[in-house]
């Protein structure tokens, strides 16, 4: 497993996600200080990564055009083991600017590219989809898990489902205003043998069908409460190093609200790796995970 994590040129607060993000607070810093405040967290995280042998690929933002989301690599763009590379419709209007030739670049460097979905289209028509953090992937089993959102158009979500070969599974989750939980990888993480899940957020008549699919795939269920997703608990990634090592990797916020017994729990599958994200996680509103493209492309020859 490679990472791809994007390097901020302009990294902010951005109003046109805020619409239906709950987790953005508005920073009183100015903007030179919320990007250099990100940035010293960013090079912090990516140099934590490597020291545990973690494969990271860093891309350097550019200038322009203005990205202020370009740190959240992971919804518009996926990759998979089959060769296979995935362009998601992304919500506000200044993320799908995020799409640029030098990530596609980078990759194509190192990676092999054997086919491209390219669901962008669907922006004019007001579908969207936004790639790992509409839905959460369990690649083992082949199973996609998503919330209902502005972001997370169930027939988009259907479709991609059906030509990755994903079995969906699709449901309710509020938070706890009862506003839609705008991306299911802040209440829901899937490793390979648990799921961390925040069961509170989720409608009562969907909760056992996830738990039941949860269960038929053998994984522990390690419950997290509403406070502890809005401390992004459940915005966590298992990742392997360059050895098959297995890890999950959170932001310290999320670490620290979680309880000894679950921390017992979580360190029985692999160790643990956190990192202060503050800024990163107020202004922009997501944390670890979002931060985190996993690409599984195949390598190039040579």
């Amino acid at each position: 497993m490679t990472l791809l994590m994007i390097r901020p040129a302009h990294f902010g607060y951005n109003p046109q996600t805020a619409i239906n993000n709950a987790f953005q607070t508005w920073d009183a810093d100015d903007h030179s200080e919320i990007q250099r405040k990100a940035l010293n967290e960013f090079d912090a995280f990516v140099k934590m990564l490597r020291s545990h042998d973690v494969d990271v690929l860093v891309v350097q933002d550019t200038e322009s055009p203005h990205t202020p989301d370009s740190i959240f690599p992971n919804n518009w763009i996926s990759f998979h083991a089959d060769g296979s590379l995935v362009l998601y419709p992304m919500f506000a209007e200044n993320r799908r600017l995020e799409r640029k030739p030098s990530v596609h670049k980078a990759i194509e460097r190192h990676f092999t590219i054997r086919r491209t979905l390219d669901y962008t289209s669907y922006e004019a028509q007001g579908k969207f989809l936004e790639g790992t953090g509409s839905f959460v992937l369990d690649r083992v089993h082949q199973i996609a898990y998503a919330c209902r959102s502005p972001r997370t158009d169930e027939s988009l979500f259907q479709l991609f489902c059906k030509q990755m070969g994903y079995h969906p599974v699709i449901f309710d989750a509020f938070d706890e205003h009862g506003q839609p939980i705008y991306h299911t990888n802040v209440m829901m993480c899937v490793a390979d043998r648990y799921a961390v899940v925040t069961w509170d957020s989720i409608a009562d008549s969907d909760r056992p069908r996830v738990a039941r699919m949860l269960e038929n795939s053998g994984k522990t269920q390690v419950p997290i409460t509403m406070s502890q997703m809005q401390a992004f608990a459940g915005n966590m990634l298992q990742i392997e190093n360059k050895q098959g090592k297995r890890f999950l990797v959170m932001s310290t916020r999320a670490y620290r609200s979680l309880r000894p017994e679950q921390l017992e729990k979580l360190t029985k599958f692999n160790s643990l790796i956190h990192m202060p994200l503050d800024t990163i996680e107020r202004n922009g509103g997501g944390s670890a995970r979002c931060m985190m493209a996993e690409v599984y492309l195949p390598l190039n020859a040579g």
